[in-house]
């Protein structure tokens, strides 16, 4: 690694004994194929599957509110109600921005001890399409803001308790939604068998084409859902910088402008005001996007030196994210109708790192970097970070990505229960996918086994869970 991609917190460049190797930071020894299988057996029956299928809330467990109410401190006060009123519209809208919550609960949880680059917010409305590099539509993981070494196990429990909140949300049966939820964790479980017996550069190159993936579920497909799957992968692909061009800027005098909407979309001009100019949160976007440049490969860090920026703006995002700082570029190449969107988001504390052990990065931008890096197949080519200290005197961290690049979600409110299980098969292998490119997928293939008592524990788990979320909306509400 050159020195200019040195990653901070990272000693990985010194030389190890024979046989040794580094993991997440730490130096482990090189396994053969059955010490690794033989690991996994031994977490079985230190650790049985069947005890994954428990939840009860702990005796001192912390009140979610407090929690909520604690991550606010250090969100922007006026958007801090918005984040509220997104929570509080449904359960499930609760479990996408209560990851700390979570986080909390399944530290009390039963776990394997073995660990892999985990999302640390792995529910099914973090999946989706997106254009590579290559420009080809991949499926993946697409949101990292929490990830972090850790247990694989809490990532597989929150990706199947969101199928149950989500099949809740749908007025599906109890039936359904065990199905369901048994269909993402079998994904999961048999997807890391076959990545277990796959060479390491196979893992490596693996992914979830889309136009691949649609000739594979043809024939397990109604022709309406195979339409209706098409036009959402078409409104994908549509959302790119064009799009977003028309979207969200119009002309002012002669100058491109980012149009205002607030307090969604508050371009860098309506935030100034007595203590803060324009000028000076100005030259805050444009000193992040200046010097996160340093962050990125020599080949992107040229291309990017041929766009200069034209305007910024402050935008909401998300559920969860709501209340951190994001604001929204936009920058100009070789005329205006050559754009690109860059989003310059806050990066901060990992909601796992009280529980899973602090981040070895030196920035929680970085973190989000390098572990987004190892978890999925193909990234954003401007995706980097950098620290900077605001109008305000205060340090933050954040990362860069660009806004719009053939992003696309699962319109799961209109699924059926046969769509949502085929959608959570999708989600599952990509998990596992994502979990064997950094840990022992061959270890973790050797827990799980091939008999379902994994996916039928965590079908029991996710139910309990939801029950648990269901109080925890009230609660909120």
């Amino acid at each position: 690694m050159s020195d200019d991609l040195h990653l901070e917190g990272d000693d990985e460049s010194q030389p190890l004994p024979p046989g040794m190797r580094y993991e997440h930071g730490r130096v482990v020894p090189h396994l053969t194929v059955e010490e690794r299988i033989a690991r996994g057996r031994a977490a079985r029956r230190e650790v049985p599957r069947s005890s994954h299928a428990d939840f009860r809330p702990s005796e001192h467990r912390p009140d979610p509110v407090d929690l909520l109410e604690h991550q606010a401190m250090s969100r922007v006060p006026e958007l801090v109600p918005i984040r509220y009123g997104r929570m509080v519209a449904s359960p499930f809208a609760f479990y996408r921005g209560g990851a700390l919550i979570m986080a909390a609960d399944m530290a009390g949880t039963p776990r394997s001890g073995l660990v892999t680059q985990i999302c640390g917010d792995a529910h099914l409305m973090n999946f989706g399409v997106y254009a590579s590099p290559e420009r080809r539509m991949v499926f993946d993981i697409n949101d990292f803001d929490e990830t972090l070494p850790g247990p694989w196990e809490w990532d597989v429990k929150r990706l199947a308790a969101s199928f149950e909140i989500a099949a809740r949300a749908n007025g599906f049966s109890g039936k359904d939604r065990a199905r369901v939820v048994a269909a993402v964790v079998e994904a999961y479980r048999t997807g890391m068998s076959d990545l277990a017996e796959r060479s390491n550069l196979d893992v490596w190159y693996a992914r979830l084409d889309v136009e691949d993936l649609m000739r594979d579920l043809r024939d397990h497909m109604s022709s309406s859902a195979r339409k209706r799957v098409q036009a959402n992968i078409a409104k994908a692909r549509s959302r790119d910088r064009l799009q977003a061009l028309a979207k969200l800027t119009h002309v002012v005098d002669g100058r491109r402008r980012i149009i205002s909407d607030p307090p969604l979309v508050v371009p860098i001009d309506e935030l100034a005001g007595d203590v803060y100019s324009a000028e000076q949160i100005n030259d805050l976007v444009r000193g992040v996007i200046r010097s996160y440049r340093q962050s990125l490969q020599s080949d992107r860090r040229h291309l990017l030196e041929e766009f200069q920026v034209v305007h910024a703006a402050r935008k909401v995002v998300g559920v969860g994210s709501v209340g951190t700082r994001a604001w929204i570029a936009l920058l100009s190449g070789r005329d205006d109708d050559d754009p690109l969107f860059l989003q310059v988001k806050e990066a901060q504390r990992s909601v796992l790192e009280d529980f899973a052990g602090a981040s070895r990065y030196a920035t929680s931008g970085a973190r989000v970097v390098h572990g987004q890096h190892l978890m999925q197949a193909s990234s954003d080519i401007f995706l980097g970070w950098e620290r900077i200290t605001g109008v305000d005197g205060e340090t933050r961290d954040y990362y860069v990505r660009q806004l719009r690049d053939g992003k696309g979600s699962a319109e799961v409110e209109t699924m059926r229960p046969s769509g949502l299980a085929i959608y959570a098969k999708l989600c599952g292998w990509t998990l596992a996918r994502a979990h064997a490119r950094s840990g022992d997928r061959i270890a973790i293939a050797s827990y799980l086994g091939t008999s379902d008592a994994f996916d039928r524990a965590l079908v029991e788990f996710a139910a309990a869970y939801a029950d648990q979320n269901e109080r925890d909306h009230a609660a909120l509400a």
